[in-house]
């Protein structure tokens, strides 16, 4: 699973080959969840507050670069790294 970015111990992955709907992978210290990229919500897990702040901020300005990794993923070409939050 490509690590695709990470900021303030958030780490992001994308999986190759993963199930609909397209989504990242976001673990943070033993918090874990998956979040849709489309409708920028969590599908399964948890995150605390402020992390999960933090990964929708970035997610919304990179929604486009996430859609396209996802893209790749699904064809298993290299994904791009996204520059992390600041």
């Amino acid at each position: 699973m490509p690590l695709i970015s990470e900021f303030y111990g958030i780490k992001i992955y994308i999986n190759y080959l993963d199930h609909n709907p397209p989504h990242v992978h976001v673990y943070y210290a033993e918090h874990s969840a998956l979040v849709s990229i489309a409708e920028l919500k969590i599908l399964e897990g948890h995150l605390p507050k402020v992390a999960r702040k933090l990964v929708l901020e970035w997610m919304l300005k990179n929604r486009k670069a996430l859609q396209k990794n996802w893209d790749r993923a699904t064809k298993r070409e290299a994904l791009i790294k996204i520059k992390p939050l600041e």
